[in-house]
């Protein structure tokens, strides 16, 4: 492993959407069928070098059909895919197969050749290397994944899953390549496991530098792992930005209720202040007036000692750390007369359920601003 690619944390420019011409990896106005169907309606994606970008989005949404149209392993009908200065798909230069790109791939299984020790499957693909080459660049990829030396002469059935994981992602970084490419690969780990990979993988490719693509269903992987989220929809991209804006801004409500739970209540705008069931919240840079959809996040509603805002605790689901707490409002005395006279349900979170037991009256407040969705 050269000394580029394990270059010292700190070191990879800031990553974000940026500006085409700084983009490491360039996917414009691509287009691509399966069975006969569109399933990519123009898609536009750009990675900084370094930036580590999660794609999420329901099962059928064109998630991995993007991805092997990045890798090469399907071509697209139109639009262009760079990598660096090469075109790697799209018209007026010649097609690059997978095996020029330069980009490794990591799936859900890891695909590791179960006859093979440790060290073969990280060393397979460098036959050009000399023996001693191999085992320094197979030392130091154990070394980069935080596994013992002596699991070299082990074989993937003698690992844990975890463990087969970061063999998967050392061999992918092998080859030194511009852009890894992360299919679902924590999605057959438990709970537990699956955090502490995640976050590993995450600290290995920041190490080595490496521009990385994730492709997950798991809205909570996505923004925790990257730094650049990317909502993708029935083939489209529907919103890409820094993980905190698209999960505190939406840009619609289906990209709120698939990132997380949300409050969608009837609002009334004046200004920049509407006027709900929660009482009055502020919203900045409102893109309508008068009669609105305004969201909150759960955690955005707290139980407080005294409050004009008052409700009544339904049920609630018990996860150890925090409730989800369903809670029925009160009419409030000053009301908009323009908004629906019926006061919602709600859910939001908590930790203490002595005081979110039903029947409990309970007093809430908002903190920080809503957002209205269009």
């Amino acid at each position: 492993m050269t000394a580029r690619n394990l270059g010292s944390i700190g070191a990879v420019p800031a990553p974000g959407t940026g500006s085409i011409p700084t983009a490491h990896l360039l996917v414009e106005g691509v287009t691509a069928s399966y069975g006969g169907r569109e399933v990519l309606h123009g898609v536009n994606l750009a990675v900084q070098q370094g930036g580590t970008t999660a794609i999420v989005g329901a099962s059928g949404s064109g998630k991995t059909t993007l991805l092997r149209v990045i890798a090469g392993f399907a071509r697209p009908d139109s639009g262009q895919v760079r990598l660096g200065d090469t075109q790697v798909a799209g018209p007026g230069a010649p097609w690059v197969p997978v095996h020029r790109r330069g980009i490794g791939y990591v799936t859900q299984d890891g695909g590791l050749f179960p006859h093979l020790t440790v060290a073969r499957n990280i060393a397979f693909g460098l036959e050009y290397l000399s023996r001693s080459e191999r085992r320094h660049r197979v030392r130091d990829l154990l070394d980069l994944v935080s596994l013992p030396q002596d699991f070299a002469t082990r074989r993937p059935d003698q690992l844990s899953g975890g463990q087969q994981q970061r063999v998967a992602i050392a061999r992918a970084l092998a080859r030194e390549p511009e852009l890894m490419l992360l299919d679902e690969p924590f999605s057959a780990l438990d709970t537990g496991l699956r955090a502490a990979t995640r976050r590993a993988v995450s600290e290995i490719l920041a190490q080595a530098g490496t521009t990385a693509i994730l492709v997950t269903h798991d809205q909570s992987e996505a923004l925790s792992f990257a730094d650049q989220v990317a909502v993708m929809r029935d083939g489209e991209l529907v919103q890409t930005g820094h993980p905190f804006v698209v999960y505190t801004r939406p840009v619609d409500r289906g990209v709120a209720e698939f990132l997380g739970d949300a409050i969608v209540l009837d609002a009334w705008l004046d200004g920049s202040l509407a006027s709900c069931a929660l009482g009055f919240v502020p919203v900045r840079n409102p893109p309508a007036q008068g009669h609105v959809q305004l969201m909150l996040r759960p955690e955005q509603v707290q139980i407080v000692a005294n409050s004009p805002v008052r409700g009544t605790v339904e049920d609630g689901i018990y996860f150890g750390a925090e409730s989800s707490v369903r809670i029925h409002l009160e009419p409030r005395a000053d009301a908009d007369p323009r908004l629906p006279p019926d006061a919602p349900s709600i859910t939001i979170r908590h930790w203490n359920t002595a005081l979110t037991r039903p029947g409990r009256r309970v007093a809430l407040r908002v903190v920080g601003e809503g957002v209205v969705l269009q």
